[in-house]
């Protein structure tokens, strides 16, 4: 009998060769779903463009919302190819990733590199600053100056965060290799092929349906679709008892497990955002296809109630800024001022 059979605790590490019977995915299921999600988007978008073509305009504002949603959804078909779980042919999922990253602005091919990084060091106090958002300890940030703080805390400010963020993020950052990798010539050609693509897009709907409409239509929605996304990474890793640590101390599958959330959202939003929710499996195991993850849980009850985060209690994750290494959690600025350790 399993550990999971006999309802014995099971380490972190010993999810893996569990998680490993759903990683197959089937070619039918991933095809309907990358359907199911490119033709609302491009449906929304067609009516979008009628409304203004027929002295409507203010209903593409309502519109823009679902438009954005399957927007993001694209986004994460994008992330499944990226980790190899979307198609089982490596060339299938990287050319559906490049596609789609004309969409979503997200250069798929330096973004997949970024992101792999991202999950190996994710939680890891000694390797942060890749693929993830800037997270200062307590003692960190004591001991910055003042205009050090101020610059720190203005980053984390809501509004920041995820408002000028996500613009930052998908407009200009995605736009250009930055840090280590603007040195390598390799690292130049996913953004910029990504780049010469989408003004080529561009250009071809101004062209057809003038610039002032397409931008009417398009800002609204990659605006929208770039805010539900920073907050969907944000809320994946910055909750109350996340894990972080440095040394000997951190290892890759309690990170997964314990510094990832089980965001648990409503059906109609699980689905819209394609279980990325769900994002301690899928730390665990980035091969799982997101569609294979409900059922995950259904078959797992352990992980049904993993670092679980409803709705409602995330929104309160919003003031987060700071880890606590004595009491090992995430801190609000007002909760650290009161700490009586450095």
């Amino acid at each position: 009998m399993s550990k999971i059979e006999s309802g014995e605790p099971t380490a972190a590490a010993d999810w893996i060769r569990i998680l490993s019977n759903y990683r197959d995915p089937s070619v039918v299921r991933s095809t309907f779903e990358l359907i199911v999600t490119a033709v609302p988007f491009v449906a929304l978008w067609l009516v979008i463009w009628a409304a203004w073509e027929s002295g409507h305009g203010w209903i593409s504002f309502i519109l823009a919302v679902p438009a954005a949603a399957f927007l993001v959804r694209l986004f994460l078909i994008q992330h499944d190819c990226g980790h190899g779980a979307f198609f089982k042919h490596r060339a299938l999922n990287d050319w559906t990733g490049r596609v789609i990253g004309v969409l979503t602005l997200t250069p798929y091919d330096a973004w997949k590199r970024a992101h792999a990084i991202h999950h190996g060091t994710s939680g890891n106090l000694d390797k942060r600053g890749i693929g993830d958002l800037d997270t200062l300890t307590v003692r960190e940030y004591r001991a910055l100056n003042v205009w050090g703080r101020l610059r720190y805390r203005l980053y984390r400010n809501p509004v920041v965060l995820f408002g000028i963020g996500p613009v930052y993020m998908f407009m200009l950052r995605h736009r250009l290799p930055l840090g280590e990798t603007i040195r390598h010539w390799r690292s130049w050609v996913s953004p910029m092929a990504t780049n010469a693509a989408i003004a080529a897009v561009v250009v071809g709907l101004m062209w057809l349906i003038g610039w002032k409409t397409f931008l009417l239509i398009q800002i609204p929605i990659t605006l929208i679709a770039g805010v539900i996304g920073v907050w969907l990474f944000f809320i994946q890793h910055q909750f109350e008892g996340t894990f972080w640590a440095e040394g000997e101390a951190w290892n890759v599958h309690d990170a997964a497990l314990r510094g990832s959330s089980y965001y648990a959202l409503p059906s109609p939003l699980a689905w819209l955002t394609a279980h990325i929710g769900i994002h301690h499996v899928h730390h665990l195991y980035a091969r799982i296809p997101f569609y294979r993850l409900p059922q995950v849980l259904r078959d797992q009850a352990p992980l049904a109630s993993a670092s679980r985060v409803t709705l409602w209690q995330s929104l309160k994750c919003a003031r987060l800024a700071l880890w606590d290494e004595v009491e090992n959690r995430l801190l609000s600025f007002k909760e650290a001022r009161k700490l009586p350790h450095a």
